[in-house]
């Protein structure tokens, strides 16, 4: 049997000829390395799980994604202070972004501060509200989503989380570098239709979920009246950002998971459809 330290001796060795990383990885040069070894395989990234039953709609985080406001993107978020490369005992990374980079869920204090000081932070959201049924729909992909639009879209009465995919998932938007400001959102008259005239806002034990496919679902031309319509009852949870290509529309079961983050109005999520 080989001894555990000569095995060990060699896989750093081989961790340590390696060559540095592209671009691409999650964790970018030089803290991440692309080796050939032979006993580890190459992992792999899915979108996909268990024959496409289960369907990741979060975005991955990289330096060159969208971030709000940015022409260069996300930049430089993850470092590696720790390092086994440079004699620490284990790999310990630390990230520095905003909360609402990337697929990310709001909470009422993000736009109204009263709720701010009140304590209305990601740690309040129920997790009940934001996993069950929910309707992907397609929208108009000329307009944003007006109170017109929200009638046209026939969403049945009961329906309690609804992901609305629209033309910025057909630009791939949260696939550019540079933020737009062009993207397609609810105005005013939407955000408040949706309140005063369907199943949604009648859910009086819970909150209910709207997803939308890029980093705000209020229109920019109209970012804070919209917000505060959503916000102003307490009674809707938004989650943005999300990844609905090659999404068939339909209904799923949705299930997204904020941080745990005490006095934060945002917080990073992962989410996933299950068929």
């Amino acid at each position: 049997m080989t001894p555990l330290y000569t095995l060990t001796t060699t896989l750093l060795t081989l961790l340590i000829t390696c060559s540095t990383s592209t671009a691409d990885d999650a964790y970018p040069s030089p803290y991440t390395t692309t080796c050939d070894l032979n006993n580890i395989p190459t992992p792999i990234r899915s979108e996909v799980y268990d024959n496409g039953r289960i369907i990741d709609i979060t975005h991955r985080y990289h330096p060159e994604m969208p971030s709000w406001g940015s022409d260069e993107g996300l930049g430089q978020f993850l470092r590696l202070p720790n390092s086994m490369k440079n004699g620490s005992r284990s790999n310990v990374s630390e990230m520095k972004l905003v909360t609402h980079t990337g697929t990310h869920v709001d909470a009422p204090g993000h736009m109204i501060d009263e709720y701010f000081d009140a304590g209305f932070d990601v740690d309040t959201l129920d997790l009940l509200v934001l996993n069950g049924p929910a309707l992907l729909v397609d929208v108009p992909r000329d307009s944003n989503i007006t109170a017109e639009v929200m009638k046209s879209l026939n969403i049945p009465k009961g329906v309690q989380r609804v992901l609305f995919r629209t033309l910025n998932t057909d630009r791939r938007l949260m696939w550019q570098k540079q933020f737009d400001t062009s993207y397609v959102g609810f105005l005013r008259d939407g955000a408040q239709w949706l309140k005063d005239n369907s199943d949604i806002k009648l859910v009086v034990v819970c909150c209910d979920v709207l997803g939308i496919d890029y980093l705000s679902a209020a229109a920019f031309v109209d970012s804070v009246a919209t917000h505060r319509v959503f916000f102003e009852s307490r009674d809707i949870i938004l989650v943005e950002g999300l990844k609905l290509d090659d999404v068939e529309a339909g209904i799923y079961s949705v299930h997204c998971l904020p941080l745990r983050l005490l006095g934060a109005e945002g917080s990073p999520i992962r989410c996933i459809l299950i068929k």
